[in-house]
């Protein structure tokens, strides 16, 4: 699964948006901690356009208490998109989760043959092993990777 440079292997992960929001929220933790990883060889990150554009409407939904103006969350979504992995998603097998917003993290995370969707609903994304991937929260994905002890 992971991509192997030099020996080395780059996790693939998808991040939830209650993980990108958390991060948006504070700069303590281990979502913003993350988040600062993106784009840093340490882990590829993967995107969609559905997933990008549900990361753009609820931050700038909660940008009066994050603290952040549209253009600072746009140029945050513009780095992240700069950065990350994009798929297309061709294929919708829905519902496989509550959530059909938890669905399309999981299409894009089977679409892109990720290890890992991180977020901090892990019981949102019950039954995703069947698919080969594990639910993780960042702090366990930071761990994972050495970030943390």
């Amino acid at each position: 699964f992971g991509i192997i440079y030099n020996t080395i292997v780059i996790l693939k992960i998808v991040i939830d948006t209650n993980v990108f929001i958390s991060a948006l929220r504070s700069s303590h933790g281990a979502s913003y901690r993350l988040l600062g990883l993106v784009g840093k060889d340490r882990f590829t990150t993967y995107v969609s356009v559905p997933l990008v554009l549900e990361y753009e409407s609820t931050a700038k939904r909660q940008s009066r208490s994050i603290g952040l103006l549209h253009s600072d969350i746009d140029d945050i979504l513009d780095y992240l998109c700069m950065v990350s992995e994009h798929r297309r998603i061709f294929f919708l097998w829905r519902p496989f989760l509550k959530d059909p917003k938890d669905d399309m993290v999981l299409e894009l995370a089977v679409e892109a043959e990720v290890e890992y969707i991180v977020t901090h609903n892990l019981k949102d994304f019950h039954g995703v092993e069947h698919f080969g991937i594990k639910a993780i929260t960042p702090k366990e994905f930071l761990r994972k990777i050495g970030e943390i002890p």
